[in-house]
């Protein structure tokens, strides 16, 4: 056996038992997607401001985004696999690494690509507070009067029952009154009022 195909042998035996525990630890719920860590690039490029679209076609920072674990345990795994495949189809040394390098890019990019979408999956999934406003809902922890303090509500939120700390700047809001959201406070916080007298009895 060549030193070659001992690399292609190694990059094969560990990136793919890296990349099978990673997804075997995924499908059961021990590790989450890493789609922070994969859509970098996109949260640089937000961060740079104007520049940053220009910046990700002509610099490196479209690669760098790929450089996740995930993305590069895929490469050593498809690197290897590929080279395995070359040696043992005879095919030159050379044409051999150029088929394991391209197979590894191929396999970075892919697994790259499904994460963006896999967020953008969740993203769409994902209930946003601020569509919370005008939303009727009812008090689940009684709320102080004269934002006071927090409370909490349960809203119906794209078709999701939501929990969300809740002020008020009327009277103090018993549990199980109906309010509608006004205002948006902070990322898991709102404003709420209580319910017109009609509209609670149109409710009940």
């Amino acid at each position: 056996m060549t030193f070659i195909t001992i690399v292609y042998s190694v990059c094969a035996v560990i990136g793919g038992t890296v990349l099978a525990c990673q997804v075997l630890m995924t499908i059961l719920g021990l590790s989450d997607i890493d789609l922070p860590d994969d859509l970098s690039a996109d949260g640089a490029d937000v961060a740079d401001g104007g520049d940053a679209g220009h910046a990700g076609h002509h610099g490196p920072s479209w690669f760098v985004g790929m450089l996740t674990f995930r993305t590069l345990m895929a490469a050593v795994t498809f690197f290897g696999l590929a080279g395995l495949a070359g040696t043992s189809a005879e095919l030159p040394n050379e044409l051999t690494l150029v088929v394991a390098l391209a197979a590894g890019a191929g396999a970075m990019y892919m697994i790259h690509w499904m994460m963006q979408v896999l967020h953008k999956l969740r993203a769409d999934g994902t209930a946003r507070i601020e569509r919370a406003v005008g939303q009727a809902g009812t008090v689940y922890l009684r709320i102080p009067g004269q934002k006071a303090g927090a409370g909490k509500v349960h809203l119906n939120l794209q078709n999701r029952t939501m929990e969300y700390e809740a002020m008020t700047s009327q009277e103090p809001l018993p549990v199980g009154a109906r309010v509608v959201v006004v205002n948006v406070i902070g990322p898991s916080t709102v404003e709420v009022e209580l319910v017109p007298e009609p509209q609670r009895i149109s409710h009940a």
